[in-house]
């Protein structure tokens, strides 16, 4: 479990740690795609994928897709639905649930990342979690995605990656969030791995720092570049799925882009592109997808009304 703060000035190149994070990120997925491997050959096939496109090419080797996790996978951010887990099993107070509630609520009506949020959210994770064994959250993380993750997959999304893994083609999430808790998700979804945020592990226990920063805007992409090197890919002929403008750096090194339920930036830097658009929403943002998911949180934590009350405040 990993996390941390972005976006924030820093004293040290920027460019250098989201090639490190890039790095750490890519060599933590090789290490898991072998596991997936061994997995998949036991279970077999899961079925056809969709007829709507007519990429990806079947037989093609050295094409892969990557998917963003938060809002194009699945509904919401993995690490607040982590959280939610954690706080079940009293790893932390319900004080600090009640601001991991008002941070979900936010991700889900404005629809985009709020750094001052995401930083406070991963700074918490990373406070949570150190001192505790990597395998300890491992297992706490598989009950998690049965809890609170397994029914907000987008099933548009899970096709469109299915599509590829049919193809024969490697599919990749590619997330800011902990590298355990998206290779947990990748595998639970037959897919071949994950690049995430790598946490610093001393002996098999957390030390509550990060390798490099968290995997976010161009640290994704330098991921990308860098497993698609070491698996010998051929980038023009890969897919990459985001819903967010700060994964364009990524979807601008593939030569399928794809915006998935993509927020205002996205949409627009996608039709200028002329990048395909897919939206699985039923509705717009805070009336059917937003508010569920955030009275939800707030119900558990009994933060959420008074988190958005602030925000309207704030408005």
């Amino acid at each position: 479990m990993a996390a941390l703060g972005w976006l924030t000035p820093r004293r040290r190149s920027a460019t250098a740690r989201s090639v490190l994070a890039g790095e750490a990120a890519a060599e933590a997925a090789r290490k898991s795609s072998l596991e997936a491997e061994s997995a998949a050959e036991e279970t077999g096939a899961q079925g056809p994928g969709p007829e709507e496109p007519e990429f990806p090419v079947v037989g093609d080797e050295r094409a892969a897709a990557f998917f963003d996790l938060d809002n194009t996978v699945m509904q919401g951010a993995a690490l607040f639905h982590f959280g939610r887990g954690l706080y079940k099993r009293k790893f932390f107070e319900r004080r600090e649930l009640t601001r991991f509630a008002w941070q979900q609520a936010w991700f889900r009506l404005a629809g985009v990342e709020d750094p001052e949020h995401m930083q406070d959210a991963r700074d918490s994770a990373l406070s949570i979690v150190k001192g505790h064994r990597v395998s300890e959250l491992m297992s706490i993380g598989e009950e998690i995605y049965d809890e609170y993750m397994a029914d907000r997959i987008w099933p548009g999304t899970r096709a469109l990656a299915q599509a590829h893994l049919d193809a024969g083609q490697k599919v990749w999430l590619v997330t800011a969030a902990p590298v355990e808790t998206a290779t947990i998700i990748a595998r639970r979804l037959g897919l071949t791995g994950a690049l995430g945020t790598v946490a610093e592990s001393v002996d098999g226990v957390y030390t509550g720092r990060l390798v490099g920063e968290p995997l976010h805007g161009p640290a994704k992409a330098e991921a990308v570049r860098a497993l698609a090197a070491a698996e010998g890919l051929d980038l023009a002929r890969c897919a990459a799925y985001s819903d967010s403008h700060n994964d364009i750096p990524m979807l601008s090194l593939v030569g399928h882009p794809y915006a998935i339920n993509p927020d205002a930036k996205l949409r627009k830097h996608a039709r200028a592109l002329d990048w395909r658009l897919r939206d699985y929403r039923t509705g717009r943002k805070a009336a059917k997808v937003g508010i569920p998911a955030a009275a939800g949180v707030g119900a558990l934590a009994g933060g959420t009304a008074a988190a958005v009350a602030l925000h309207r405040r704030r408005r």
